[in-house]
């Protein structure tokens, strides 16, 4: 990985300023950095990025192990992208540098304040962002070695300016073997005690034994009741605040269309219903109180590909020339800085042992925002109304 000097970082971040902060959670702060890349005879640029700092010492830890399993993991689509490392003020500390998601998180797309500027996300970008992050968690999954990411949630969604979603925050991400026989939770009895963000927490998950592929599939399966109604997954002003426990039983009953956003109008076409109510469908099964039931990223994929195409929904593509989209230009304009300025290292980081928690707030390399919440939508149109009846 490319490192570079404190001085680099400390300049490029104002001095770690709080203008510049741009993200904050329970271990460390993310800030928005420009380098200035170039000088003497390659002409100057600013490559904007961010970089995440520990703001403690079991966050340094926590740093070290985001590190390692992103170094581990190698280039994978849908995931943000790492630039490098940086060398902190003190020895043996490490910030990350990123690629800068400029327009936030899901999180916030979702929840805040709607308005004529800022509507919210229609059906059709709800169901490619829901697609993007499922082909990076099965990805991970899919990997050598496989990566169980433990904090899949809307505030670890990160949009990029071309629209598509990534994947970001691998502070409690761990590397497993695969089980015998091919796949469920991993084969070892030890492992880190479990942790993850309350409401997207698989209540199966419970032992260090247990952590397995499905933890991530229920994760997701709450971050697409998330996407669906556009509720906020722990609500202490509704009854039941658990945005499980109060969606679940309404798609058992029949009565899937109260799931449904109140803030957008009910899809137009029989096709694009029959989408959503795939997508719900989808998270009910990842959402399932049965391990076994849940299905596996791979399956989970191709349904939500095949909800898009069957609504004639359109899916933007990636932006030209890489996978990653930014990743490459900021890759290309780092390594023309020269050699002299940056100094390729192979280091081995020790990954600690985290301790289970309750997260506040996201740590990717996206801005946030304090979220309002509305409700859900009975507007469907009778003619269709057998659509949304998915027991």
């Amino acid at each position: 990985m490319r490192e570079f000097s404190f001085e680099e970082v400390e300049a490029a971040t104002g001095g770690f300023a709080a203008k510049n902060l741009v993200g904050k959670g329970s271990h460390g702060n993310v800030y928005v950095a420009r380098l200035v890349c170039g000088g003497g005879r390659v002409r100057k640029k600013v490559v904007v990025v961010a970089v995440k700092r520990a703001s403690h010492a079991l966050g340094e830890a926590k740093l070290a192990n985001e590190i390692a399993v992103l170094a581990a993991a190698g280039e994978v689509a849908g995931v943000v992208n790492l630039v490098g490392v940086a060398a902190g003020r003190r020895e043996g500390e490490r910030m990350l540098v990123m690629e800068y998601m400029a327009d936030g998180s899901l999180h916030d797309l979702l929840h805040r304040p709607t308005t004529a500027r800022q509507p919210p996300p229609p059906w059709p970008r709800r169901v490619e962002i829901a697609l993007d992050v499922a082909e990076a968690v099965r990805a991970l999954h899919g990997g050598e070695p496989r990566v169980i990411h433990r904090d899949v949630k809307s505030a670890n969604i990160l949009l990029g300016r071309d629209g598509r979603a990534r994947l970001a925050d691998f502070s409690l991400a761990v590397k497993v073997p695969a089980a015998p026989g091919g796949g469920g939770a991993t084969a070892a009895a030890a492992g880190p005690a479990p942790a993850g963000t309350i409401g997207y927490l698989d209540p199966c998950y419970t032992e260090p034994g247990r952590l397995g592929p499905e933890s991530d599939v229920f994760s997701f399966g709450v971050v697409l009741l998330e996407l669906v109604s556009g509720r906020k997954v722990m609500d202490v002003s509704a009854s039941p605040s658990s945005i499980v426990a109060w969606a679940v039983p309404l798609v058992a009953a029949g009565m899937a269309r109260e799931v449904l956003d109140g803030r957008l109008p009910a899809p137009r076409r029989a096709r694009e219903e029959r989408a959503v109510a795939r997508v719900l469908a989808v998270a009910a099964r990842c959402v399932s109180e049965a391990v076994e039931r849940r299905p596996a990223m791979s399956d989970v994929v191709a349904e939500l590909h095949a909800a898009l195409e069957s609504a004639g929904w359109p899916r933007r593509p990636r932006r030209r020339g890489d996978a990653h989209g930014l990743a490459g230009t900021l890759y290309r304009r780092v390594v023309s800085w020269g050699a002299s300025r940056l100094h390729v290292r192979r280091r081995r980081v020790r990954t600690s042992k985290i301790e289970c928690t309750e997260h506040s707030g996201s740590e990717g390399s996206g801005a946030q925002a304090q979220p309002d919440h509305p409700g859900s939508n009975p507007r469907l149109s009778n003619s269709n109304k057998n659509i949304f009846d998915i027991n």
